[in-house]
This record gives structure tokens, sequence and C-alpha cells, in this order.
């Protein structure tokens, strides 16, 4: 049980213990067990790779999550884009951090289970990532 963090570019990455500890609380908060997450945080051009070749899709994203959950116990590899997420924290008007610490639970949250597919999907994780950012300042930050 574990929660990972590489970069594959240079960035710093604060907060490291309090995010692994925000993560865990909300995994227990669903009813569910941690198993391994890892985070590889990279750039635009090594996402659209990613999601070339394992999603045949042509365009760049934030986040890419890869779902190895079994049963109850939470486990995935979580690909985002820090050059997404600095442009689009100017775009929704947040803060760099913000927006990475959205991106980081929309990950942990795929893996729980929820989906954005739908309207009423999109507005369900819109509800639960807002939930999870009011708990990281509450109580993490």
């Amino acid at each position: 049980m574990a929660i990972s963090f590489t970069n594959q570019i240079s960035f710093l990455f604060k907060n490291k213990i309090k995010i692994k500890q925000w993560i865990k609380d909300i995994v227990t908060r669903e009813d569910k067990k941690l198993g391994e997450i890892s985070y590889i945080f990279c750039d635009d051009n090594k996402i659209l790779e990613v999601n070339k070749q394992y999603l045949s899709h042509d365009y760049f994203t934030d986040i890419i999550t890869f779902d190895y959950v079994e049963k109850d116990i939470i486990s995935g590899d979580i690909i985002i884009s820090i050059d997404r997420v600095k442009e689009n924290s100017k775009s929704f008007n947040s803060s760099f951090e913000d927006e990475l610490h959205r991106v980081i639970i929309h990950g942990v949250l795929h893996l729980i289970g929820y989906n954005d597919k739908t309207d009423k999907e999109q507005q369900i994780m819109r509800e639960k990532e807002n939930e999870c950012l009011l708990i990281l300042k509450e109580k993490y930050v």
C-alpha cells in the first residue's frame, strides 16, 4: 500500500506527505482500501504519446488514469501533464496548486469508480472533487 510521485520533467511538487495522507483519507472515506497508486508528472508531449499509444486518442489531456483496481483495493497509474494543469489553471482562473490538487484527486475518484462521460456523471465528479478539495484545505494544508 503506497502512493508514489515521479517527475519526468523539472517540477517541484510540494507537500507530498500531506497529499499522500489526504489521498488515503479520501480512499478510506469511500469505503475502499489503498493499494498502489503511482503518479507520473510529465509534459504535453509525453501525455500525447501515451494517449495515442494506449487509448488511440490524438489530443492533449491533463490526466490519464490506468485502473488496476481489484475488488475494493484502489490501485492505478495516474499520468498528469503539468503543461495542461498550468494551462487549465489560467483558463479556470484558479491557482496552479488548486488545479493540480483537483487533477490529482480526479484520478483517484476514477479509480474509486466515479466517471465523467455524461453530463450527470460530470456534475457528480465535480461535486466529489470540490468535497475532496475542501477536506484538503480544512485538514491538510
